[in-house]
């Protein structure tokens, strides 16, 4: 197959990329012999997290915008593209309260760009809708939407997780604007008959997550004796997957998931805010020892809580499993020592973001 992910130097599109190059074809039997990386290099795209593959051949990085339909265009009639996985998306909740334009026009109209100019590329290619239901099934292209469990809102403490058939409540600009390009994916679908797929998944970590994100964050607060920010109470739950689990997900949605269908990508990992961070202290501490001087009372500080912050994701991955055969192999516990050994193994790449691209700017939590 050839290949279009946007947002690809970003922290899941390059785990996704390195998941094709390099695993897919062992694990699903998927050939992958074209991928062009499309980003527009804003705060979260790394250009590094993919060096590993500049003299791959089968590798193309180009650096532009979603919402420029030209370059989308010719970028999909040059390499004879066969599927887009979408996954270029401004995803800082925090940013989007103080800056929401920026997501309005990445998540909302980039999608709106990319779904048009893909619908003009199958007609160029004389494509018309067929009975096939899957690329498994015989589909010749398609359209792969990642999105995320916020768009559902928030969950009160006993209520079941979220589910494909889960009504959409989103509480801040960020998730709105994921929520509005999920409609605008499922419109295509429906409207045009273009082969889509959507998929929503829990909160993903592991190697390659910009620093401002929950795991590496506190990771590297805990090693440099910072004080740990904690919103609110800290007892905010989260669904939590390993960045790779969700690669290979959304490999095995694109080449089997139904035309016009959503699946839930989940860890069926459920864990308070608060017990995550302790998680954390411990693990560092486990690996580091010498660089772990404070005890968790004397590390975790408790900060005013965001606006509008959902008190509550979970996902029911019940689908995937069950239609698709998938399931995360990797436990909170084993992937945090992974992803605490790959930060304690990348300095550099750390120092790079945090006194090179972005200067000057103070990270500050998220989940």
């Amino acid at each position: 197959m050839k290949l279009l992910v946007t947002g690809g130097a970003g922290f899941i599109g390059s785990n996704l990329i390195r998941y094709l190059l390099e695993r897919s074809e062992r694990e699903l039997g998927l050939e992958v012999s074209r991928v062009v990386t499309l980003d527009k290099l804003t705060y979260a795209g790394n250009r590094s997290n993919l060096r590993d593959f500049d003299d791959d051949p089968r590798h193309v990085f180009v650096v532009g915008d979603i919402c420029d339909a030209e370059l989308v265009g010719s970028l999909l009639r040059e390499h004879q593209i066969d599927a887009v996985m979408h996954l270029a998306a401004e995803s800082h909740v925090d940013r989007s309260i103080n800056s929401p334009e920026d997501f309005i026009q990445t998540n909302v109209v980039g999608t709106y760009r990319l779904l048009e100019t893909f619908r003009h590329y199958l007609a160029e290619r004389k494509w018309k809708p067929t009975t096939a239901k899957s690329l498994k099934d015989g589909g010749e292209y398609l359209f792969l939407h990642v999105s995320t469990d916020e768009v559902y809102g928030s969950l009160a403490g006993g209520e079941v997780a979220f589910s494909e058939t889960s009504s959409y409540s989103p509480n801040n600009p960020y998730s709105a604007s994921k929520a509005g390009g999920d409609h605008l994916a499922r419109a295509y679908h429906h409207t045009y008959g273009m082969p889509i797929v959507t998929t929503n998944c829990a909160n993903n970590y592991g190697p390659y997550q910009f620093p401002e994100k929950l795991l590496p964050l506190m990771i590297l607060k805990i090693l440099r004796g910072e004080p740990l920010p904690v919103y609110g109470d800290g007892k905010q739950v989260r669904d939590w997957l390993y960045v790779e689990d969700h690669c290979r997900g959304l490999v095995m949605a694109m080449m089997a998931g139904q035309f016009g269908e959503t699946y839930m990508i989940g860890g069926r990992c459920e864990m308070k805010n608060l017990d995550v961070v302790h998680a954390i202290i411990d693990t560092v501490r486990e690996m580091a020892p010498e660089r772990v001087s404070q005890t968790a009372a004397e590390l975790i500080t408790y900060v005013e809580d965001r606006p509008g912050h959902d008190r509550r994701y979970a996902i029911n991955p019940e689908r995937m499993e069950r239609e698709l055969g998938w399931q995360p192999r990797m436990d909170f516990l084993s992937g945090l020592r992974r992803t605490v050994q790959w930060y304690l193994a990348n300095h550099d790449w750390v120092r790079d973001v945090e006194i090179g691209r972005y200067r000057g700017e103070r990270l500050g939590m998220i989940d």
